[in-house]
């Protein structure tokens, strides 16, 4: 893997140098930043998405293809698990690489897994492709953040930046179903593949245009075993997980994976404790900054990507609505993340990166105590409680990338931000399989709903424990963007 990487890196320096992105003539500056800025939200939107948009086409593509109700489940797990197991590859691969050319072959490699899967005529070539997409947004992911914080200082301007980051990746998440019901409705469930096509095309053209060529870490060299073992383990982790929904959490199919993936993850850190050039420094796990960020990240996903699976199953099976319906009432859980994460500068400038985040989870618990009570109607039983939750979550994720990112040297930014974005989304695995057993074990499925936000609430109470315990006051502090600015 190293080597094949390697080389298509080697591929993409052969390609000519873009001009420098924030050191043209007056007037230029801002025009480069907010081209950065704009590629960053859409890279990071594109892979959001997907985790999302495929699962209200999946009975078509179950009658056209003849795939069986596991071989849909594996539509998502193949990309989940490939995305998951290795994004600390892809942050680690930007700092040594290089964003600009680890940008354009993460953005290839997604746009021409996009296109394959949209013309797949056996589930075989399907997964295949998820896979391939997985691996693709795995390596664009974490550089869509790294090219922000390389871009703009720390200050006003980076704040603004990661809060539109925030805002547009909070969004993709949301819009998923609505875009899906939509395309799948009126066109054809491939197009929840293809349309990744024409955005990847403009992705790559765009990076090779505006994105800084890096002098990027000559001499350092992938740290092989260290990588196998990481991306071993975290997807041992993810399909174990996975495997619950089928089997249960004490079968072997659960348990041996777990046990393996445990066992990797072991060795992987015996591994960086004592090579010379680590894919991961054990230092940065014993950066408080880090460690906390991680884990606030890893508790915030655990509970808020499984809110739209239990929202999409209570909106349809208890209120009746088809799955175009339920998408579209996604709608003003999008529109709300997106406002508050633009809002999140605001709230910082008055209380700080600690503070907000505090904040921010004690609005999500509300939310979730709210929401577990499951109440007829639309209003009451999904638009004020999902109001609570996506304000709260919104808010929240801009200062924790914020305190995750401060301090951190260019040489490690991509191994963060990778590290950040594996903790979210490894969490929401593992979050959807432990809260999805949780409602197996009730009585009927609004129950089971109920349940789960209930133990999202608790689980929402030990994030700010977290926050209060592991972070210190100021933790990342940086002056927030003026309005107007």
């Amino acid at each position: 893997m190293s080597e094949a990487l390697r080389t298509v890196m080697g591929m993409t320096a052969q390609l000519p140098p873009p001009s420098h992105a924030l050191d043209p003539e007056p007037g230029s500056s801002d025009r480069k930043a907010m081209a950065v800025l704009v590629l960053a939200c859409m890279g990071q939107f594109v892979g959001v998405l997907d985790a999302s948009i495929v699962n209200v086409a999946l009975p078509a593509m179950g009658t056209e293809l003849n795939l069986t109700p596991t071989g849909l489940q594996w539509v998502i797990n193949a990309y989940v698990l490939a995305f998951a197991g290795l994004l600390l590859l892809g942050g680690r691969a930007s700092d040594i690489y290089g964003e600009r050319r680890v940008f354009v072959v993460g953005a290839s490699l997604f746009t021409l897994a996009s296109l394959l899967g949209g013309i797949a005529t056996t589930p075989t070539q399907l997964i295949v492709a998820r896979a391939v997409q997985g691996l693709g947004a795995a390596v664009l992911a974490p550089t869509t953040l790294t090219i922000l914080t390389t871009t703009f200082p720390k200050g006003p301007r980076q704040t603004k930046a990661i809060a539109s980051w925030t805002a547009v990746g909070a969004a993709g998440g949301a819009a998923g179903g609505t875009l899906g019901g939509v395309l799948t409705e009126y066109l054809s469930w491939r197009w929840t593949l293809l349309i990744n096509v024409p955005i990847g095309i403009a992705l790559v053209i765009t990076a090779l245009i505006v994105i800084t060529r890096s002098h990027y870490g000559q001499g350092r060299r992938l740290d092989v075993l260290g990588t196998i073992l990481v991306t071993a383990g975290l997807t041992a982790l993810a399909y174990g997980t996975v495997q619950t929904h089928e089997h249960g959490w004490v079968s072997a199919e659960v348990l041996v994976p777990l046990g393996a993936g445990v066992l990797s993850l072991a060795a992987f850190l015996l591994v960086q404790s004592r090579t010379t050039q680590p894919l991961v420094p054990l230092g940065l796990l014993r950066n408080r900054l880090v460690a906390g960020s991680s884990l606030a990240m890893f508790l915030m996903g655990t509970i808020f990507l499984s809110m739209w699976y239990f929202l999409s199953l209570h909106m349809q099976d208890d209120l009746d609505y088809t799955p175009l319906q339920a998408g579209i009432g996604f709608l003003p859980h999008a529109l709300t993340m997106i406002v508050a994460s633009r809002a999140a500068p605001w709230f910082l400038r008055r209380m700080g990166n600690r503070t907000l985040i505090v904040a921010g989870a004690l609005v999500g618990l509300a939310g979730m105590v709210w929401q577990a009570q499951m109440a007829d109607g639309y209003i009451t039983g999904i638009l004020i409680p999902g109001f609570l939750m996506c304000a709260g979550a919104s808010v929240s994720y801009t200062p924790i990338a914020l305190i995750g990112t401060a301090g951190i040297d260019r040489s490690n930014s991509g191994l963060v931000s990778g590290l950040l974005t594996a903790s979210r989304t490894v969490g929401g695995s593992l979050g959807l399989a432990a809260l999805a057993t949780v409602a197996a074990t009730q009585a009927t499925p609004a129950q089971g709903s109920s349940a789960a936000f209930l133990v999202g609430a608790g689980l929402m109470a030990i994030t700010v424990a977290v926050v209060l315990l592991v972070l210190p006051r100021g933790a990342g502090h940086s002056p927030a963007p003026e309005p107007g600015r």
